[in-house]
């Protein structure tokens, strides 16, 4: 029975990523894959942040890897945007062989909220729209200044919302090229709605259909991406703005959107984060916990599971029984999960971030050691998220520190809520109940 459940449907993605992961660090230990040789723990950390598609650096991408092993690099981010589940699917499909109804679920499980829907023609869907977008990004940012190898490994790093990027100051060199920015913008934006809403718009504007047209989650996804992005992209520039009065107005907003897209998982930075406010990075903090939205290549908590606590709030407030969003009341099951992703999402988190912190500053007084305690929730949360951005503590890291940094990144990727799954499909259930008391709250 424990064989069984160690080969369960539900654990094959979290097999495919570690074998991924492992494969493409052996990869890039090889000779003709960097400049010079580097150890075990910085190809594991490469690999595992390229899968699981954060940004997190330990090594420069432009100069410490060839060609050879950048192409490793972005192969590596290619299968963990899409999802190594998505490309074993595919190809069972193109050999037109059947895809067993448990994998389906597995699949569906990890890209759509519906499991219930054409697999082939899905899938295809994904690959060829993915490609497509991909190849659009690379001719607008090598039209906009891009060598072409660059354009093309930023458009894959983009949509695919990892952060890579082969110049050594990131994105800093293109803060004035207002082309380049919006067209990362774009990509980044496209990979972090989710494939499902892709499709959807896809639809409704080759249709020409309305607005109204689109899904629910669809519009709930896309009001709540646009009210992230204006809100924080003026909120970041107000800061920023204030902060610095050399800055001008429109430097300022195009900074501040830039990052507040960016911050959703993508991990470019056009600006010494180093030298932002704090109140700025608690504020991009705040934007790497939420996140993209779900069946997407970003991480976080998703946009969706904001809404169902804010819509929670409104109904504490108002006194509604039930927690309605976007004019819609949210069903028990994924009320409870929404619930259940941002409990173990905070407590995976708070345990990661004390450790980071004992690990780093030990037990050293609070004058010498709260220097560091912004720089480590700000890593921290970028690895959980996903994302990427970082004050520029990566390298310097213990080797445990670079080990808890890989875990929240694998976590992350896969999402909390895949593990509490099969947690809970581990336990036997409980044919019983049990008896209800009040308890006084707040």
């Amino acid at each position: 029975m424990k064989w069984e459940r160690m080969v369960s449907p539900a654990l094959l993605p979290v097999y495919a990523f570690a074998a991924t992961i492992l494969g493409g660090a052996a990869l890039l230990r090889l000779p003709w894959a960097t400049t010079q040789s580097i150890s075990w723990l910085d190809a594991l950390f490469t690999a595992t942040s390229a899968v699981c598609v954060t940004g997190l650096t330990v090594l420069d991408t432009g100069t410490r890897f060839t060609l050879w092993g950048q192409n490793i690099i972005l192969a590596l981010i290619q299968l963990g945007g899409l999802g190594i589940m998505t490309y074993t699917s595919l190809v069972f499909y193109l050999w037109r062989r059947r895809v067993s109804f448990t994998d389906r679920i597995a699949v569906g499980g990890a890209l759509l909220a519906d499991p219930r829907f054409r697999l082939g023609r899905f899938l295809v869907d994904v690959v060829v729209m993915t490609i497509g977008i991909e190849l659009a990004g690379a001719f607008l940012l090598w039209t906009c200044g891009m060598r072409l190898y660059d354009a093309f490994f930023h458009a894959i790093s983009a949509f695919c919302n990892a952060g890579f990027s082969t110049y050594s100051d990131n994105l800093m060199g293109f803060r004035g090229n207002i082309a380049v920015q919006c067209a990362i913008m774009a990509l980044i934006f496209l990979g972090g709605i989710g494939f499902y809403v892709l499709v959807d718009l896809r639809d409704m504007l080759w249709q020409r259909r309305s607005w109204r047209s689109l899904g629910w989650q669809s519009r709930l996804v896309l009001s709540t991406s646009f009210w992230l992005i204006g809100a924080g992209g003026l909120s970041l520039a107000l800061m920023e703005k204030l902060g610095s009065g050399e800055l001008s107005w429109g430097q300022a907003v195009l900074d501040g959107v830039f990052h507040a897209v960016s911050a959703r998982t993508a991990g470019f930075n056009t600006v010494d984060l180093a030298r932002l406010a704090d109140v700025s990075l608690l504020f991009l903090v705040f934007l790497m916990l939420v996140g993209g939205s779900p069946a997407s290549c970003a991480g976080g908590i998703k946009t969706t599971t904001l809404r169902v606590l804010w819509g929670f709030a409104v109904a504490q407030v108002k006194g509604r029984r039930q927690v309605v969003v976007a004019g819609a009341a949210v069903d028990t099951t994924s009320f409870n999960k929404a619930m259940a992703l941002v409990v173990c999402s905070t407590g995976l988190l708070a345990a990661a971030i004390l450790g980071l912190l004992f690990l780093e500053a030990g037990v050293s007084p609070h004058g010498t050691a709260r220097s560091m305690l912004l720089e480590l929730i700000f890593e921290a949360v970028s690895a959980f998220g996903t994302v990427g951005l970082s004050t520029g503590i990566t390298a310097s890291l213990t080797p445990v520190s670079k080990m808890v940094l890989i875990g929240l990144m694998f976590v992350g990727r896969l999402g909390p809520a895949v593990f509490l799954t099969l947690l809970q499909t581990w336990q036997e259930p409980e044919h019983f109940a049990w008896p209800e008391r009040s308890i006084s709250i707040g």
